[in-house]
């Protein structure tokens, strides 16, 4: 019997906080997939100050409750610009939408105190749009012993499905998303998809990102160009190997786990070599570990997230893994996916399989106990 398909947005605003990554696809939320449209919106500024300013006042689950009126007031306006991007999006492509995979905006995630909040109002969206909206698809997992992160993997295993087949790929194809946080899947067959693996493996672009943000007029590194002109501190990187230890990959990372404080003192360009270099080893090491768990001779391993433009961080990640000849290192893009919108699309997928009562999370992704699904679904319209 033939599955039924969805057409679905996916939204997505990542840790960056600097706008939306909108997502169209066409699946049956298993292992058919289409995408439609990619499309970036970027935040105004007074919204983009907003979000920081809130990130940075929310440092304990009592700071919910402390600045609760500013969530609200910054909970509707998100919503209201998701609600005009989307209305404009099925405006544009004429197509009709089923579903909308909301993610919203995190801005605190604890998984020992059982919360993962993120702004953005599943039911207005709803309204505004008149489409049926699968929102706060973390919480069930936390409920459930999960981590709440990573949520992608299921994603992720199908475009590593669909590329291994496009290619003729016979080799594993694993994902790296290189975000505010780096994670990895571990992918599987589909018929063993209830053994797919996730986790994060350190920090992606936040430490690099919080420090040229504190010490330039720059929100983030283009390119590495800075600190591919900086020295890197040995010292202080050996420090910070030394210091920082994952004893396991099975809990989930916020960018508030980490902070740039041990390069204080240096130059801009220093301070962000050092900070790239430490970034480096840590996601090399997770994907040492990675490969010494899938026990392959040969595994191909493609970047995803705004990480993978950061040459000067690819070419740290490489370095590290030289003596790695089993391993190759590549981009998403160079296989058709834009590695812009992997999360966004992810959203729109997770939605599908949400409305279906399929699983999103898994023991080995989240830590959660059984698979299950996830997600709120809001048609109030």
């Amino acid at each position: 019997m033939e599955k039924k398909e969805f057409v679905s947005i996916g939204l997505m605003s990542g840790t960056s906080m600097d706008g939306v990554d909108a997502s169209i696809i066409r699946s049956n939320g298993t292992d058919e997939l289409v995408n439609i449209l990619d499309r970036y919106y970027e935040f105004d500024k007074e919204i983009y100050e907003k979000l920081v300013n809130l990130r940075n006042l929310i440092n304990l689950k009592e700071d919910l409750d402390k600045y609760s009126k500013e969530i609200q007031i910054l909970d509707r306006e998100l919503t209201l610009f998701h609600g005009k991007i989307v209305n404009q999006i099925i405006k544009e492509v004429n197509i009709r939408v089923n579903l909308i995979g909301f993610h919203g905006q995190t801005i605190y995630h604890n998984p020992k105190n059982l919360i993962s909040k993120q702004l953005g109002n599943g039911q207005l969206l709803s309204q505004l749009t008149k489409t049926d909206v699968i929102y706060d698809f973390r919480q069930n997992d936390l409920k459930h012993e999960g981590q709440g992160a990573p949520l992608t993997p299921i994603f992720h295993n199908l475009i590593s499905e669909v590329i291994g087949i496009k290619y003729n790929i016979k080799n594993p194809i694993h994902i790296l998303n290189i975000g505010g946080i780096s994670n990895l899947t571990q992918t599987v067959q589909s018929s063993e998809i209830d053994l797919v693996k996730g986790f994060d493996i350190g920090p992606g672009n936040c430490l690099i990102d919080e420090w040229v943000r504190n010490n330039s007029s720059y929100r983030y590194d283009e390119f590495g160009n800075i600190g591919k002109s900086g020295s890197v501190n040995e010292l202080i990187l050996n420090q910070a190997i030394d210091n920082f230890k994952i004893s396991s990959y099975s809990n989930s990372l916020d960018i508030k786990d980490f902070d740039t404080s041990f390069v204080r003192g240096l130059s801009l360009e220093d301070g962000c070599a050092t900070l790239t270099k430490f970034t480096a080893y840590l996601i090399a090491n997770g994907i040492k570990y990675c490969h010494q768990l899938s026990n392959q001779i040969q595994e191909i391993y493609l970047i995803c997230g705004g990480g993978r433009k950061n040459n000067f961080l690819i070419d740290c990640i490489k370095q590290e893994l030289f003596s790695q000849k089993n391993i190759k290192i590549d981009i998403i893009d160079n296989y058709n996916f834009n590695g812009d919108f992997i999360e966004s699309q992810a959203f729109a997928y997770l939605a599908i399989r949400s409305y279906l009562n399929l699983p999103i999370s898994f023991p080995g992704t989240t830590g959660c106990k059984n698979k299950v699904t996830g997600g709120v679904l809001a048609k109030n319209y």
